[in-house]
């Protein structure tokens, strides 16, 4: 593949893998705006985000076979399809409960654009490579945490909080038109994956099986989960607590959300002298101790607005790091049924989401307490399953050297 090929790839990649977190962060700003009118509370309208989660893990445990049966395209554009009238629905939503229901029809159409850009990594790049792919989709992904909550609070400011969705259609139905013209099927049909349940559980119990996937899939799931308890909680804290506005909630979150980035391509850098396991293993314990002191600080009411954004930028700055890493070390293992592993992996993440982000509601106190706790016990539990884990994965591996001189002795004599 040519280096221009290569880039248009990676941009198409970036751009479906953008579509989830924009359908999240672009609507976080009119919170306030879509209780008033909708006559409901913000907590209440949390719930549309917890659904938008639900939807993503249940839909991509569904479309992870149909992309290893029909290949990676097909599937695909029919889930775009999907996500561009679900989200005109949520445009024309009158009551809060209906918001919900297409928040999780729009997640079911847009988790193929989750999924399929990590099995086609798998597909087209070498093991050795992923890693670094993944950290350049988080250069776009990254985008969208800075630009759509500013632009979703100027739309929702100037239009209302109806025309990001309209919005989001637009933006996805061009996305859809690249797919359909420059994104090439990397993956043939295959007519002998069974589409039944029992083969596609028995299937999804392989990879699980698999330590490594296990380890890393889990343990960055868990992890990530305090980002989703963040977008949950962060206008609350932000806007109620904090009185900030809409529109300065909006470049508090792009500059976090700045961080993230950052630290995804100094990823990059680091992997040039450090393996992904390394890295993953500091940034975690690092990440866990940043959450213990944001707990500290918000119960003892030390921290203020700019020393709260300050942690919370440190904390979410770590899942540059973790992401990529975690990701790719999952992966590693697959070939074949590379599409349900990239499922299983991305509904582990986003049912820990859907969570954490519940629980912040569970909890809710008026104050920040839930959201930092919950933001700390999710990076504290992710390093411990990391920690275990590692422990099998190193166990397997000598079990594996221990056979293999057994055959070569056995093959000798």
């Amino acid at each position: 593949m040519d280096k221009s090929k290569r880039s248009l790839l990676i941009l198409i990649l970036g751009l479906l893998s953008a579509i989830g977190p924009f359908s999240i962060d672009m609507y976080l700003p009119g919170f306030p705006a879509i209780a008033e009118n909708l006559h409901t509370t913000v907590d209440r309208v949390a719930y549309s985000l917890t659904s938008f989660f639900i939807g993503i893990c249940a839909g991509q445990l569904l479309c992870g076979p149909l992309l290893d049966r029909f290949g990676r395209k097909t599937p695909l554009c029919i889930g775009l399809v999907l996500y561009i009238l679900a989200s005109i629905g949520c445009s024309l939503s009158k009551s809060v409960e209906v918001l919900i229901a297409f928040r999780f029809l729009q997640a079911i159409g847009g988790c193929v654009g989750m999924v399929a850009p990590n099995a086609i990594v798998r597909d087209v790049f070498p093991v050795e490579e992923n890693a670094k792919v993944f950290s350049m989709l988080i250069l776009i992904l990254g985008v969208s945490p800075i630009l759509a909550p500013t632009v979703g609070s100027y739309i929702i400011s100037a239009f209302g909080w109806p025309i990001v969705f309209v919005v989001l259609t637009i933006v996805t139905a061009l996305v859809l038109v690249a797919v359909i013209i420059w994104l090439p099927e990397t993956k043939r049909p295959d007519p002998t994956f069974s589409l039944k349940p029992g083969p596609i559980l028995k299937g999804f119990a392989d990879v699980i099986k698999q330590p490594q996937f296990a380890t890393y899939a889990f343990a960055g799931a868990i992890a990530s989960a305090g980002l989703f308890a963040y977008l949950a909680g962060s206008p609350f804290v932000f806007m109620e607590l904090y009185g900030v506005s809409d529109t300065q909630y909006g470049w508090i979150f792009g500059a976090i959300a700045a961080g993230l980035i950052g630290c995804s391509q100094l990823n990059n850098v680091l992997l040039k002298k450090y393996s992904s396991a390394q890295v993953i293993k500091v940034v975690l314990l690092t990440q866990s101790a940043v959450g213990l002191i944001l707990v500290i600080g918000i119960a003892t009411g030390l921290l203020g607005l700019y020393s709260t954004i300050f942690l919370m930028f440190l904390f979410l700055s770590c899942q540059g790091f973790t992401f990529p890493n975690s990701a790719a070390l999952a992966m590693a293992p697959f070939t074949k049924g590379a599409g349900s592993a990239s499922a299983l992996m991305g509904a582990f993440q986003m049912a820990c989401g859907a969570i954490a982000s519940a629980l912040v509601g569970v909890f809710f106190n008026s104050t920040a307490i839930p959201l930092a706790a919950i933001m700390a016990s999710c990076s504290s539990l992710g390093s411990v399953i990391l920690l275990i884990g590692h422990r099998r994965i190193e166990y397997k591996v000598r079990m594996e050297d221990v056979e293999q001189q057994r055959l070569e002795m056995i093959e000798k004599y």
